[in-house]
């Protein structure tokens, strides 16, 4: 397990307190502030585009801890890398073990850092349309998996798809994702194999 791993492990445990043993995690919309559309469908894999204009506030979904964040740009229409589609991108880890993933970003903060504990409802990107998204309409990219070591771009993209939960969140609901996202995993296994598109 790698330096980073144990850190983020070590602020999941460091969240604990912000609930009690008993109390369900809270889940909020992960666009905050604006207008959204998406649709019910994604390309070949679970995930959604929730729609909104450029600059529109990602927000953390549940309290966790920032995983990953990706400030460079370095997708190609000419290689089309899986790895580079999502642009710049935030995934963090829910204190439910989930990981969440919002990625095509126009901004990042510069508070929002690997291994820093965040509440629900705390910023973490504006929305745009980088990576992939080049030349279509802003929106967030927003995936549901567990976590993976770094560079897993395939499981952290969406394993789930999220659109019930989403729908829950916006009416105000908590609708957990882990039996599902667990259920996901015993079956494809921690680390599936790399798709061929």
């Amino acid at each position: 397990m790698n330096l980073r791993r144990i850190s983020t492990l070590l602020a999941l445990v460091m969240l604990l307190p912000l609930s009690s043993a008993n109390a369900a995690p809270i889940y909020v919309f992960p666009v905050a502030g604006c207008e959204v559309n998406y649709a019910r469908a994604h390309h070949d894999y679970a995930a959604t585009d929730i729609l909104a204009k450029a600059g529109c506030k990602f927000v953390a979904p549940i309290n966790g801890v920032v995983d990953e964040v990706n400030r460079t740009d370095s997708w190609s229409g000419k290689t089309n890398l899986g790895i580079d589609r999502g642009g710049l991108y935030v995934s963090i880890i829910g204190e439910d073990g989930v990981r969440y993933y919002g990625s095509h970003l126009r901004t990042i903060p510069a508070s929002i850092q690997p291994g820093v504990v965040v509440k629900a409802g705390r910023l973490l990107g504006g929305i745009g349309s980088t990576g992939s998204a080049r030349g279509t309409a802003p929106h967030l990219h927003f995936g549901i998996s567990w976590p993976t070591p770094p560079q897993t771009w395939w499981v952290r993209r969406g394993e789930v798809l999220p659109w019930k939960y989403l729908d829950a969140w916006k009416a105000g609901k908590d609708l957990s994702p882990v039996k599902e996202v667990n259920a996901r995993k015993l079956k494809v296994g921690e680390i599936p194999p790399v798709p061929k598109k």
